[in-house]
């Protein structure tokens, strides 16, 4: 929904240039019926409303979004921004200002004022019925009744160590994920109830960030984890609002646990929950009773290496159980269990990656959903019962095939491209059969002389098990009889994909410009070749991955324009880590190499990532030894550049100064530059001072004779 408002926002409100893209397809306006821009007669720029079954257009189409009738009805003084929280139909806008909320009534044009404090209301976010709002300040849970004003403070130990409703730093960066702005609440569908997490930050060790600003600069400390630390303690509750009063959901609290990802039931009767051992080897579904916190385990799931929280449960309306998308066979695939654990249906049976359940059609019985199909580089769209049968794959055609679902699921527009074909609009039935093109942007002829080749093709690993995909872009005038450096642009994390067959353009980058062939590849681990690739990583981070590198380095090498002697990559945080371990550890492939942000040691990163892959420093030391970019700086011989902000507080500048202090001791050359007040990448003028600096490390390193 909030995707929907930001849409509608920027539409009405930003410039023409906004308003009149080169996209023709803006949105559904209802299930029949499509908003479209289009030329008249006069050449003018118009909205046009067009029937998705005839083709027929109300033109011009006058179309008052949310967005625009709010900023209208705004007062003078008042505005909006990208996030601001509003109800499902926008009667309703949750204003910050002065560091207090208001509540805008759009009809009546009407402003009244929540809250009158000093301390800012964090993840406002209104009840399912639109009565409440819910917020955290200061560690504490609050809602408040819209009708009367009345604000309820719903938890009272709030403070510098415990949080309600607010999760701790590590819980979230890597178990509820930065989109949640560190929400750690959830209302139930009848707006009676709120689930929280409680965290307790007292046994995390404190790790101090240094600003250097001013006269004696001055020290940040955060509750950061590092391999093998205490965890904050975290309790489920579920606040009733009527009485105001937490029921704890029960827990093992002897237990080194984590526990997250909560799903009401539609009935608001239940509470579906996670848990999963410190190991991260097994994850447990339990159902929770909100009036006692007596739970009940619904789902078990195990594996060697190690297994990851259900972010998209699809919870069924009618409460006969839920949707699990889970890798248990290897590949993701979709299963209908009930909520007494039993396994209703295997929906799918595919050796391919199911990317999202797009949506549910309970009255048909029918799943959505995307994924790559038999080709890893793809995205198609695909429909099938709910008990199994009649699986269709929806789209065609080799690359990237996005599609938009009307509002009851009568029609979709696809937006596709690939690597060599330019985007185009389509639009179909719910049962893949094409009615009409929407808009089809043309793929320009190309030109050697000024457009720079994308290719994609792959390569086979070193030890025959995978075809490794690998896209590259070539320089303008390309000449198979030149000698021509080239760099790898990579991530690498696990499951972190990285290669699709999309329409990129032919513009290049700034490096192809220069004359360097780029190139990105997607190794064993990067969930194209799904989890048997993935549990390659585990207790080996950077070992494979490099393997992989090398393989293509190898293909590479045997191009007769490719000059070995100029074999450079780069990357950030994971990327920046690859990059280091390359250029160490991978010394006789890879000579020049730029590391940003970047992991030099894993024993120095959070405990829940680390652990994951490569369980902890005392179950696996010759796993993190060999994985330590420290452990290979003997092998260095090349050149390389080291960037970091100083006060990064993900991936702390501690990594490069170890790196930077081996390297000085050892007696190797290499370059560096710190950034001062910035954290995990940063933008404006210091963005412009990095991206200068590296193009220059790539011009003096590759074409400049010394």
């Amino acid at each position: 929904m909030k995707q929907l408002f930001i849409f509608f926002l920027l539409f009405i409100i930003s410039s023409s240039q906004a308003q009149y893209s080169s996209a023709s397809f803006l949105d559904w306006i209802d299930d029949e019926h499509y908003l479209e821009r289009r030329v008249d007669k006069n050449n003018d720029k118009v909205l046009a409303k067009v029937n998705a079954k005839t083709g027929a257009a109300e033109m011009p189409y006058k179309h008052i979004s949310p967005g625009s009738k709010i900023m209208a009805a705004l007062p003078e003084g008042f505005w909006i921004s990208y996030n601001s929280p509003h109800s499902k139909d926008y009667e309703l806008v949750i204003i910050s200002k002065d560091n207090n909320l208001y509540l805008f009534e759009v009809a009546s044009k009407k402003m009244r004022q929540l809250t009158s404090n000093t301390e800012t209301e964090k993840n406002v976010t209104f009840s399912p019925d639109n009565k409440h709002i819910a917020f955290t300040r200061l560690g504490n849970l609050y809602t408040i009744n819209l009708e009367s004003g009345q604000e309820t403070k719903l938890t009272t130990d709030g403070s510098d160590l415990v949080y309600n409703g607010w999760a701790s730093w590590v819980y979230y960066e890597e178990i509820l994920g930065r989109s949640s702005n560190y929400k750690a609440f959830w209302w139930s569908p009848d707006s009676k109830q709120i689930a929280y997490l409680r965290f307790d930050d007292s046994p995390v060790p404190i790790f101090s960030i240094y600003r250097s600003a001013g006269v004696h600069g001055e020290l940040e400390q955060m509750h950061y984890p590092k391999v093998g630390d205490p965890n904050p303690l975290v309790s489920l509750g579920i606040c009733n609002l009527a009485t105001s009063k937490t029921t704890w959901v029960d827990t093992d609290k002897e237990l080194d646990q984590y526990i997250a990802w909560p799903f009401w039931t539609k009935d608001s009767k239940q509470l579906l929950f996670q848990q999963m051992p410190r190991d991260q080897n097994k994850i447990e579904l339990l159902l929770a009773n909100p009036k006692d916190g007596s739970t009940k385990k619904v789902y078990e799931e195990s594996r060697a290496t190690w297994v990851s929280f259900f972010e998209d449960i699809h919870m069924l309306e009618d409460n006969s159980g839920f949707i699990l998308r889970s890798y248990k066979n290897d590949w993701y695939n979709l299963y209908h269990y009930d909520f007494n654990g039993t396994l209703k249906t295997r929906i799918t049976d595919v050796k391919w990656r199911i990317n999202t359940i797009k949506k549910v059609d309970e009255k048909k019985k029918v799943v959505y959903f995307s994924g790559t199909g038999a080709v890893n580089t793809d995205l198609h769209f695909f429909s099938v019962n709910l008990d199994g049968s009649n699986f269709k794959q929806l789209t065609k055609g080799t690359g990237m095939h996005e599609a938009l679902l009307s509002p009851n699921n009568s029609y979709f527009v696809e937006n596709y491209s690939n690597i060599n074909t330019a985007p185009s609009r389509v639009l179909y039935d719910n049962k893949g059969n094409k009615i009409r093109s929407i808009k089809k942007q043309e793929t320009p002829e190309f030109s050697p002389k000024r457009h720079h080749k994308m290719e994609l093709f792959r390569v086979k690993s070193s030890d025959g098990k995978f075809d490794l995909p690998v896209i590259w872009t070539l320089p303008k005038n390309f000449d198979k009889n030149k000698k021509y450096p080239v760099v790898f642009s990579i991530y690498g994390g696990p499951d972190a994909g990285g290669i699709d067959d999309s329409w990129r353009g032919w513009r290049g980058n700034n490096l192809t410009r220069m004359g360097i062939i780029v190139v990105s590849v997607a190794h064993r681990g990067s969930g194209k070749f799904g989890k048997a690739g993935l549990d390659y990583m585990h207790r080996n981070l950077g070992k494979w991955e490099m393997e992989d590198y090398f393989a293509v380095v190898n293909w590479l090498r045997k191009q007769s324009f490719v000059d070995a002697d100029r074999m450079g990559i780069t990357g950030s945080s994971y990327g920046g880590y690859l990059s280091a371990m390359a250029l160490t550890y991978g010394a006789q492939y890879f000579t020049h190499g730029i590391a940003n942000l970047s992991v030099m040691d894993w024993q120095l990163y959070d405990n829940v990532y680390t652990e994951r892959y490569m369980d902890t420093y005392e179950q696996n030391p010759n796993g993190y030894d060999q994985a330590s970019v420290l452990s290979h700086v003997e092998q260095y011989t090349g050149k390389l550049l080291i960037t970091h902000g100083l006060m990064d507080d993900n991936v702390h500048v501690q990594n490069s100064i170890q790196l930077i202090d081996k390297l000085q001791d050892a007696g190797k050359e290499f370059e560096m530059m710190f950034y001062p007040n910035e954290r995990h990448g940063w933008g404006g003028p210091k963005g412009t001072h990095a991206r200068k600096l590296k193009e220059s490390f790539w011009s003096r390193s590759f074409f400049t004779t010394e």
